[in-house]
């Protein structure tokens, strides 16, 4: 039987056409602590150890799987959020670590404040959602989603977690045939925003297995989520509320240009841990 440091390089070796050898050790770590248990710290201690041969071969099927560009979230069912484990599938986007900061800013913004209503705008395994929950305890969190399996994960990822949210499965492009006369005080999405142009610069785990439909708008409408989640912000967020985006990053003046034609007084662009323009805060005041 192979030990865990010669499978570790083969990992490396096997899956160099399309990870860098940074990106294949993380995959390893993530093998690791998937099937053995191994933190990284145990893992560093233990690469002179052999694998029993049923360990072998489970390594070895998830390199397979990890060899078509198949991300290993979904092979393995679940991905990390903001201290949480999220279930993950086909049908949802697998949770960024970018968004995380949008959810720190949000509970930072938002913590001394009580009786909140939250919706989160387009969910998909309803990380937002249920993060604020968690950071946000006394507040009502809604989320809503288009697809019907998405809504289904979210509300698994919920219970998993024990922080439940309201969710509901519709087309916020239609909001005004169902919503009445709801009032909130934080309306936050992370909505599709990717052009078919910017394809070409999009890895193949991403492109052949996350859902294209949370992902990718017309070239013709880059903005369209946007324009109109801020029209239904119009209607339904408090006059001291505030609105909030994760943002393509290519155009982040042209939604802070939308939000202020809109309506919105003060608006404002906010860059991640690398500096790059990531999200949008928008209120009345």
């Amino acid at each position: 039987m192979d030990s865990i440091g010669s499978l570790r390089q083969k990992f490396v070796s096997d899956l160099s056409s399309i990870y860098d050898q940074d990106e294949a050790l993380s995959l390893f770590q993530i093998a690791a602590e998937h099937l053995l248990g191994y933190s990284r710290i145990q893992l560093s201690m233990k690469l002179q150890d052999k694998l029993s041969e049923d360990q072998e071969t489970n390594f070895n099927l998830l390199l397979q799987q990890l060899q078509t560009g198949r991300p290993i979230q979904q092979i393995i069912g679940k991905a990390p959020f903001y201290g949480m484990e999220f279930i993950v599938s086909e049908d949802t986007l697998i949770p960024r670590p970018e968004t995380e900061e949008l959810v720190q800013l949000i509970i930072s913004e938002n913590k001394r404040k009580s009786d909140l209503d939250i919706i989160d705008i387009g969910t998909g395994t309803g990380c937002i959602a249920i993060s604020l929950k968690k950071g946000l305890a006394e507040s009502h969190v809604s989320a809503v989603d288009i697809s019907p399996e998405a809504i289904a994960i979210a509300k698994q990822n919920a219970q998993q977690n024990g922080c439940p949210v309201d969710f509901r499965c519709l087309d916020i492009l239609e909001w005004n045939l169902v919503f009445d006369q709801e009032q909130y005080d934080i309306i936050v999405s992370n909505p599709p925003y990717i052009t078919h142009d910017e394809k070409r610069d999009m890895h193949r785990n991403v492109l052949h297995f996350e859902p294209h439909m949370a992902l990718f708008v017309e070239d013709s409408a880059p903005l369209l989520f946007y324009d109109h989640i801020a029209s239904f912000a119009l209607k339904h967020l408090k006059k001291e509320g505030t609105l909030y985006f994760e943002i393509n990053q290519y155009l982040s003046e042209e939604t802070k240009e939308l939000l202020i034609k809109k309506g919105f007084a003060k608006v404002d662009i906010l860059h991640d841990i690398n500096s790059v323009p990531r999200m949008i805060r928008a209120s009345y005041f």
